[in-house]
């Protein structure tokens, strides 16, 4: 696969850090039920889409009806609320996944940079930082709030990559889904997949992840021999 040179490792957080188990339907039916209250038709939506196709939906609903600007802003604050409502109560409940804390400090030990990006709100993603005392272990974190658009963007990790310091070519994306992979390689970053979350080594691996492993302690000695090969 060429030379690599590793100088920072981006981590994803739901499935791959931490057991993060948010009942999305549960999230997705209260959205729902708040755009009906706001005059949205149920019929231009779906439970199986995720929230923020949900809401581009609406907003092209709103706009398209002379609803747009201050008014979809205050409909989609209200949407966000409801997802952090719902990331909250499963960040109080969540456990830290077998092999996390003690991969983060080897790979700091070892020199290297890291980070973390998610899809999840700023306050129940510093919640659990704060519960399981990670928050010294990242040189950067950068949630939902803070990114100009969410993965699969590569805009998410442009981001992060920008915090950093570091080139495309420096980097290793460590994710549970293919939504982390795609992302990775939308930027030309090397992903790793880990099969502690939501999609599985099969669908990984065909999302075009360069290794899946199954434990994150298997990481450490994995980002020396991509780094040396």
């Amino acid at each position: 696969m060429g030379s690599l040179v590793v100088r920072a490792v981006v981590f994803d957080l739901d499935g791959t850090l931490v057991s993060f188990n948010v009942d999305y339907r549960a999230i997705r039916a209260d959205v729902l039920g708040l755009l009906a209250r706001q005059g949205l038709p149920r019929s231009i939506f779906s439970l199986r889409e995720g929230v923020f196709d949900t809401l581009a939906k609406a907003e092209l609903y709103m706009r398209n009806r002379g609803r747009g600007g201050q008014e979809f802003q205050r409909v989609k604050n209200g949407v966000l609320s409801v997802v952090v409502r719902h990331e909250m109560e499963a960040a109080r409940a969540t456990v830290l996944v077998p092999g996390a804390l003690e991969t983060l400090k080897a790979l700091r030990e070892s020199g290297l940079r890291t980070a973390l990006f998610t899809v999840n709100g700023e306050a129940p993603t510093n919640h659990i930082l704060r519960r399981f005392r990670l928050g010294d272990l990242f040189d950067a974190v950068v949630t939902r709030e803070s990114a100009p658009s969410v993965k699969p963007n590569p805009g998410h990790l442009e981001a992060v990559l920008r915090k950093l310091g570091v080139e495309p070519g420096e980097a290793l994306v460590v994710g549970d889904s293919v939504h982390d992979v795609r992302c990775a390689l939308g930027l030309g970053v090397t992903a790793v997949g880990v099969a502690t979350g939501i999609s599985s080594p099969e669908d990984l691996t065909r999302a075009g992840a360069t290794r899946v492993i199954s434990s994150l302690t298997e990481l450490p000695a994995l980002v020396g021999q991509l780094g040396s090969s």
